[in-house]
Order: structure tokens, then sequence, then C-alpha cells
């Protein structure tokens, strides 16, 4: 397999593209299921879900050539969930739902779900027996466990262009062994 086959699929393992696509999907089923057709926001809730996920992925694409490109793209994509979080967020203020404490049994249990598993199907099939406010509160913390993940290898991205350098200095790098040899 060549390079650029194998760089494309990595990002399939990444648990954090795993992740945006839960996000992904159950932002469909949620705005699909809860918000009126011809309301912006669905489809603006939809685009941010969808922007996260694409991000990763096109990032991971340009990390062949570009750690900047790939950070930046990172970044875009951790943007791009907390617009998401925020629109969650005022699904459920401006409703007057409840919003999950932090420290709450159902944030604990969502976290542990998020934790151990990372299928679109298992929790497309939680939502479908769950209330607007519960596939909201659900997403909210999916989301969060998403921002740590980004963050988190984003610091690992940093770290590995400090620690071997960028394209272009193993390009220089590989052009002098040659030369050498």
């Amino acid at each position: 397999m060549d390079i650029t086959k194998q760089n494309n699929n990595l990002y399939r393992n990444l648990i954090a593209y795993c992740k945006a696509v839960v996000i992904y999907d159950l932002t469909y089923h949620f705005c699909e299921r809860f918000i009126a057709i011809g309301d912006r926001t669905k489809d603006q809730m939809i685009q941010a879900a969808r922007s996260g996920k694409q991000n990763i992925v096109e990032g991971k694409a340009a990390s062949l050539t570009s750690a900047e490109s790939h950070l930046n793209l990172l970044g875009v994509a951790r943007a791009s969930f907390q617009e998401l979080l925020e629109d969650y967020t005022d699904y459920l203020r401006t409703r007057k739902l409840r919003i999950w404490e932090t420290d709450s049994k159902e944030v604990e249990a969502m976290r542990e779900l998020g934790l151990t598993h990372t299928d679109s199907k298992f929790f497309l099939e939680l939502a479908e027996s769950r209330n607007d406010e519960v596939v909201a509160n659900m997403a909210i913390v999916l989301l969060y466990q998403e921002d740590v993940l980004l963050r988190k290898h984003i610091e690992k991205q940093i770290a590995r262009f400090v620690d071997d350098g960028g394209f272009r200095e193993s390009l220089a790098k590989a052009r002098k062994d040659k030369k050498r040899n």
C-alpha cells in the first residue's frame, strides 16, 4: 500500500474521527426529529457537525505534506464542534429544558457510554426512544469528549513537529543524505 492510501485510511482509526461520525449522525437525527423544516438552525447544526468531521479527514490528508495545514484543520474541526455545542446549549436554554450538570448521574452514565462505544448505531438506537432534552444532552457530553480528544491530538501533533520537524525539513534531510551517499 502506498503512503497516500495508508495516510488516507489512518483517520478512520482515530477515536476523534469515530466520535465525530457519531456526533454528525446524532446531530442529523436530532435535527430531523426535533427542529422544524425551514428553521435555519437545522442547517447550521448539521453543517457544523459535518464540518467538524470533514476537517479531521482533510487535516489528516494534509498532514502528509504540511503540519501547519494539519494543525489548522484540526483547529477548524474543534471550532466547528464548539459552535455545535453552543447550538445544543441554546436549544435547551431557549426551550427552558434542563442542561445536565457536570456531576450529574446522567452525565456520568453518558461519559461512560461515550468512552465504551464508538459506533453511531448504538447512539442512534438510544436516541430513538429519548426526548429532545435527553438527546441534546447526550450530544453535549459527546462534544465535550470530542473537544478533549481533538485538543490532545493537536498537542501530540505539535510535539511531533517540534521533535521531528516538518515536511520541508524531511525533504531537505533526504536530499542531503542522498547527496552524501
